[in-house]
């Protein structure tokens, strides 16, 4: 795994630093000893004629059910090539190399422009309502100075002047269409728990039986990944909360990271049926207590009714996409019906968000 994570660090964190052996422990463990193995779903390396490596696509199994049907899904995560230029059909090898394993269906969540275009032309087809980006401003003026700081650090100086803005707004200033008072967010919302490692996996259990298309985590690998997916360094602390009722029962729960005065990152909401927008509620009042100027994070078709009355706005940065040789296997996902995106993808590995 030398050579990937050199090419990782190189190609995917745009970084000329050497590749550490915590990087090359994880893409080992990720890619070769991960959750959930199948001997037969592998990932795979692309060689030059000189024996060198030039291109990798780091493949997890993802079992599924559809209704009562075992599925063999497999999801596509990193995928690299290096000196694109001097091979163009490098890439489109490794993803044919993929699509022609024994999986029953072939998925990805994070691919950008050229990879959606090789992705096509193999007759996949992208997902749009689980391709979407969301975003939530809780604090308008916090938000912009945060942006700003994206662009120019030194912006973040200003951090200080945007929470007296912010307060006048709450106070009765003209109210930005695409934000809201904080003090309205918080009103009416239901009560939220953190939750342990163990009652987390449980809850994601539970609250995925209702779709169509699942996940069939065993369950030590589903606390697995749960584990894992607290260690994000880069996005901030992990907050992961339980919704519930007024009399205790759990309607659901969500997953973000980030620090006050930041944009924080979800990674994922659940929620019973029917009570989806009063989990959204929970979320962002809890966000509003923390001091968070705004939420981001994937679109699930199964939100995306509740999200539109409460003031979100979308954009797409990447494309989910589905590929199947039985287009029976297809029609749930088009039909908003499967649990796809976050832990039913790859953005629970340390891989995204976190240091090495």
């Amino acid at each position: 795994m030398a050579t990937v994570a050199a090419l990782f660090q190189r190609i995917l964190r745009k970084t000329s630093a050497p590749a550490t052996p915590a990087l090359e422990a994880y893409l080992t463990r990720l890619f070769l000893e991960g959750p959930e193995q199948d001997s037969e779903i592998h990932s795979h390396v692309h060689i030059r004629d000189d024996g060198s490596v030039s291109g990798f696509l780091g493949v997890l199994p993802l079992p599924l059910m559809m209704g009562e049907r075992p599925v063999r899904g497999a999801l596509c995560g990193t995928f690299m090539v290096d000196n694109h230029a001097d091979d163009p059909f490098a890439g489109a090898r490794l993803m044919r190399a993929f699509l022609s394993g024994p999986q029953d269906i072939s998925l990805t969540e994070t691919a950008n422009d050229i990879s959606t275009t090789m992705w096509r032309r193999l007759r996949a087809t992208v997902l749009p309502e689980h391709s979407l980006e969301w975003l939530r401003v809780i604090r308008p003026a916090g938000f912009i100075t945060e942006m700003a700081a994206n662009v120019v650090g030194a912006a973040r100086l200003l951090a200080p002047l945007a929470r007296p803005a912010d307060a006048l707004i709450r106070r009765g200033a003209p109210e930005p269409r695409w934000s809201s008072l904080a003090a309205a967010i918080a009103e009416g919302t239901l009560a939220s728990h953190d939750l342990d490692d163990e009652s987390a996996a449980h809850l994601f259990t539970r609250f995925v039986s209702h779709f169509a298309v699942r996940p069939s985590w065993r369950e030590e690998n589903l606390r697995r990944m749960v584990e894992e997916s607290r260690h994000k360094a880069t996005f901030g602390a992990m907050v992961r909360r339980m919704v519930t009722t007024r009399d205790g029962k759990p309607v659901g729960m969500f997953l973000y990271y980030g620090d006050p005065g930041r944009i924080g990152r979800v990674l994922q909401i659940l929620a019973a049926p029917g009570r989806a927008g009063e989990v959204i509620d929970a979320m962002l009042a809890h966000a509003n207590e923390r001091g968070m100027v705004a939420l981001r994070g994937r679109a699930q078709p199964a939100l995306l009714e509740a999200m539109l009355g409460r003031r979100f706005a979308f954009v797409h940065a990447s494309s989910s996409i589905v590929h199947a040789r039985d287009p029976a296997l297809i029609e749930p996902f088009l039909a908003g019906k499967a649990f796809f995106n976050g832990f039913a993808g790859e953005s629970w590995s340390r891989l995204i968000g976190d240091r090495f």
